[in-house]
């Protein structure tokens, strides 16, 4: 029974059964693609042969020697790892053998710039635009290539780097007598291996070096907890069982037996070998806990995949940690430990039966149900959170389950993709811990769904669990819970990399207080006509794709819909925007009309030449490769890059390529079928040759944006109202000639299907347009990476950080704990990396004998005037002179027409003024007064909620 505590691929039915046999059909159902075999027989050394890595979780000090021992010294090594959960305790110890060699230590792309100017010195200077700083370092190497003038440094040599600076770096290379700098230039790390020499766990339990640290307040523990997973080996040898749960006898014996491996380090022991801490350990050594096994699981599946694949560096060599924290804060009698030979009896025998209460009973609210969200999911269904009978757990996420998520969504299976998360995943959830009660809603938690996550909702909330993959919605939930005063768990993934943030009523920040800087956008001149590498040319890549496929055809139904309505929309608007719609429709339905599967592929050879030749030869006619600016610098300067047309060939594959999807999603739009030749080289080649293409010649005046802070391309005249007249006029001729009930089909960008064409087109685009401006081109993978704005997600990190959100939500609902007893992490598992810090407290400000902080709100009931709320503000010595009801001025005392309001109901008032009604969910509505002091210092002040009802 104490493996339910623990494990989600064993049920009450699988008790009595053999483990391994137990979990076979629950793993192998996580990817068919993996084959899953058992060994139930005694293991013998020799089997160990078999296998690159070894992972030992449940195993006898002596047998992980005798067994590190063949692994270290066989022939190749054979990576160990061993790892223990115990309680709040946990260890990994990793052996890869005597060489081990990191082909890439931390799985970040290599840093590049784009060069400025290089010196013909000892030691060379180079200096890089200030497009974006550098992220060199002292000591690395670095390859140049595309250097004009100072060809020597093109050979493609590794050179070593020193005095890095934001913007510039040495180079320790003598360029006195190389050719001189011109111009261009890309600077890229390079990546070097590491080798490893790993100690065996024999050499490295009398010498361990340096412990990886996670939580700098607890920098003594490590060495401790080294002898205190030895010593408790140690007592299970001795008394051939655990010591048992809050025995203080068994507690004593543990603590001698520690006492006695620290003594025998002689002058290598420590000072002080914590009896209280010792104690808790042999408390809870029997038990496995949830949060412990999933963050520590994570942990050990990335030092999996380190072994086999030498991406990342791995943890070398032990790693301890302990949240001893998470204990219950009040002293509780040990009969609220003793086993009620239930599922939740290992995690009893650690928190005691009153937490467990707490849990069960616990209304939670759980926001997304992608990674973060499986994983939450699985944990809190073992712990018994929300499975009492006063207990409930909500579940919310608009998404359906695509393919890509099956990779770290661990509660979808190949026959739910396209259902709906959030219900999959709780039924996934209840087949884990069939007492879950459990709701699950496919609703975006936003301002438009307050109807149903309202008041009442909120309050009666006990946590809330944020599993979101976007900062917009954790701002707003973080709102939510800022205001209505409950607790908020966040956390989030980026590839190997997580972090968590615990915000706890009046103890701590909220999220919102501190923001991460924005991320840099290329500006729009740069991705439309001077991109320097191949994310300017994917993200134009795919504002193409939706411009020609899907807002295109949208505008085009939407204009065939209601004509009248549609004409008297772009009448009224009279600007750029409007212009350049009526335009795209009009070419959509008349010029690029598509009728038969050979006018898509006239359409895509067309287009293939405005894209890579026409737009090419106008901006080189616009701005030629002699160019300057108006300062008589060269126009064409990095990062700039100046770019050849191209000249299409049926030959070439890319072109065809690219003719082929465009053809095919523009065949989509319009309803034509896909004739099978399409498919055939030499009948598509056929095709395309058929196509007249006319000859280019690029016009005077024409204007190219070259301004970097443009947000936009197009600019609007004072003539638009007249062309979009004359516009609407063809429109209205070219309609009459469209068949009865004509509708175009607007394709959505889907990243996921490799048989829809839609990234065949996009990394066409983006290749074709590198290939513009020698700029390297990607594969269809990588094109899909970027275009398709994935945020790489893998399951280690996800484990890793749900583990440790879930050792807080213990803290939580205990309620007792200090701001200081909990714990923000940052981590790295590619590093690896864990960085742990108590959460900072909210900012305090105080005004005569009051004080408050984000998390306060004031509350005025009964139904008060607007002159009340001023007196009774004026009662703790501020001076309101202005209150606003969300974007609406209720009142200011500039203004004297608002002294009218003084006497009317404040909420009267709200309703006059925003010409809307309340809520009917809603008993109360909140304001923001402005107030100052006597001495007329602005004072600010918590928003007040006046109750009206």
């Amino acid at each position: 029974m104490w493996d339910l505590s623990s494990s989600f691929v064993f049920s009450e039915n699988d008790v009595g059964k053999n483990r391994a046999l137990a979990s076979l059909q629950k793993l192998q159902e996580l990817n068919n693609a993996v084959v899953i075999s058992t060994l139930t027989t005694t293991l013998t050394k020799q089997k160990l042969s078999d296998f690159q890595a070894v992972v030992f979780t449940d195993i006898s000090l002596e047998k992980s020697l005798e067994y590190n021992d063949y692994c270290h010294n066989h022939q190749p090594p054979i990576s160990f790892i061993k790892t223990e959960v115990r309680g709040l305790f946990g260890t990994v110890f990793c052996d890869f053998g005597p060489k081990f060699t990191v082909f890439d230590v931390d799985g970040e792309e290599p840093h590049t710039g784009i060069i400025a100017s290089i010196s013909n010195d000892n030691p060379a200077l180079v200096s890089c635009v200030d497009d974006e700083r550098l992220e060199f370092e002292d000591g690395n190497l670095v390859v140049f290539s595309e250097i004009q003038g100072m060809k020597e440094l093109n050979d493609g040599k590794p050179r070593k780097i020193k005095s890095v600076r934001p913007y510039s770096f040495t180079l320790e290379e003598d360029t006195t007598n190389f050719g001189t700098y011109v111009k261009g230039g890309i600077v890229t790390q390079v990546k070097q291996p590491k080798v490893l020499n790993f100690k065996p766990l024999r050499a490295a339990l009398k010498d361990p070096g340096d412990f990886l640290l996670s939580d700098f307040s607890k920098f003594d523990r490590p060495p401790l907890l080294h002898i205190a997973f030895q010593a408790l080996n140690r007592f299970i040898c001795e008394f051939g069982r655990f010591p048992v749960a809050r025995s203080e006898e068994d507690a004593q014996k543990f603590i001698s037996i520690a006492g006695n491996i620290n003594e025998c380090l002689g002058e290598g022991g420590l000072e002080d070998i914590n009896p209280k801490l010792l104690t808790h350990f042999a408390f809870g050594a029997r038990a496995v806990l949830n949060p412990m096994a999933a963050m520590f699981g994570g942990i050990v599946g990335q030092e999996v995949v380190k072994a086999c694949s030498g991406k990342f560096h791995p943890l070398f060599q032990f790693f301890y940690f302990d949240s001893v924290e998470s204990l219950p804060v009040e002293p509780l009698d040990p009969i609220d430990f003793k086993p009620l030979n239930s599922r939740y009896d290992a995690q009893i025998s650690v928190f005691g039966s009153k937490l467990q209460k707490n849990l069960e009973d616990a209304k939670v609210f759980i926001v997304g149900s992608g990674a973060l969200g499986c994983e939450f999911l699985k944990n809190v269904a073992l712990m018994g959170v929300s499975c009492g009978s006063q207990g409930k757990l909500t579940i919310t996420d608009d998404d359906v389950i695509e393919k890509s998520n099956l990779s770290r969504q661990f509660l979808f299976q190949d026959w739910n993709i396209g259902q709906a998360k959030s219900t999959v995943a709780a039924s996934a959830a209840v087949s884990i811990n069939p007492q879950l009660k459990i709701e699950a809603l496919q609703n975006r938690v936003g301002p438009e769904t307050e109807c149903v996550f309202n008041d009442d909702f909120w309050e009666n909330l006990t946590v809330v669990i944020n599993a979101l993959d976007n900062v917009n919605a954790r701002l707003y939930v973080d709102q939510r819970c800022l205001y209505f005063q409950k607790p908020l768990l966040e956390s989030g993934t980026l590839g190997a990399k997580c972090n968590t943030q615990m915000v706890i009523p009046h103890l701590t920040e909220n999220y919102g207080a501190s923001r991460d800087p924005t991320e840099k956008q290329a500006p729009m001149c740069t991705v439309h006509s001077f991109p320097h590498n191949i994310d300017h040319c994917l993200t134009w890549a795919r504002s193409e794709f939706e411009g020609l496929l899907e807002k295109t055809p949208a505008e085009v139904n939407a204009y065939l819909s209601n004509p009248s309505e549609y004409a008297t929309a772009m009448r009224n608007a009279a600007d750029a925007q409007a212009k350049d719609n009526l335009e795209r429709i009009l070419q959509c339905l008349e010029q690029e009309k598509c009728e038969t599967f050979q006018d898509c592929v006239t359409w895509a050879r067309l287009r293939f030449e405005d894209y890579f030749v026409n737009r090419v030869k106008q901006l080189t006619f616009t701005f030629p490769e002699d160019a300057t600016t108006s300062t008589g610098a060269p126009f064409w300067s990095a990062p700039k890059r100046f770019p050849r047309p191209l000249q299409f060939s049926t030959t070439d594959p890319s072109h065809l390529q690219f003719i082929m999807a465009a053809s095919i999603l523009r065949a989509e739009t319009f309803g034509i079928p896909v004739p099978d030749w399409v498919k055939n080289t030499k009948m598509l080649a056929k095709a395309v040759e058929k196509v007249i293409v006319p000859d280019f010649q690029p016009k005077e005046g024409v204007n190219i944006e070259t301004d970097e802070k443009a947000t936009s391309l197009s600019t609007g005249s004072v003539d638009d109202a007249a062309v979009i007249n004359e516009l609407l006029l063809k429109l209205e001729h070219c309609r009459n000639n469209l068949p009865s009930g004509f509708r175009m089909k607007p394709i959505q960008f889907e990243k996921d299907d490799d048989t829809n064409y839609h990234m065949d087109l996009i990394a066409g685009l983006a290749n074709m347009r590198a290939r513009n401006y020698s700029i390297p081109e990607v594969d269809k993978l990588k094109a899909k990476f970027i275009a398709g704005r994935i945020i790489p997600a893998i399951a280690t990190s996800t484990a890793m950080a749900t583990g440790l959100v879930c050792l807080e939500l213990y803290k939580v609902l205990d309620g007792a704990h200090k701001v200081e007893d909990y714990r923000n992490t940052f981590a790295n598992l590619a590093l690896p990396l864990f960085s742990m810090a108590e959460p900072v407290p909210p900012k305090v400000m105080k005004h005569r004998d009051m004080s408050w902080t984000v998390w306060d709100r004031w509350i005025l009931r009964g139904n008060p005037t607007v002159r009340e709320l001023i007196q009774w503000l004026k009662d703790k010595g501020l001076n309101a002179y202005s209150i606003s009801y969300g974007s609406c001025l209720l009142f200011n005392n500039m203004f004297p027409r608002h002294k009218e309001r003084l006497d009317k109901k404040v909420v009267d008032v709200a309703r006059e003024i925003a010409k809307e009604d309340l809520p009917p969910y809603r008993s109360h509505l909140d304001v923001v007064v402005a107030c100052e002091d006597d001495e007329d210092n602005d004072i600010n002040i918590p928003q007040i909620s006046v109750y009206y009802r």
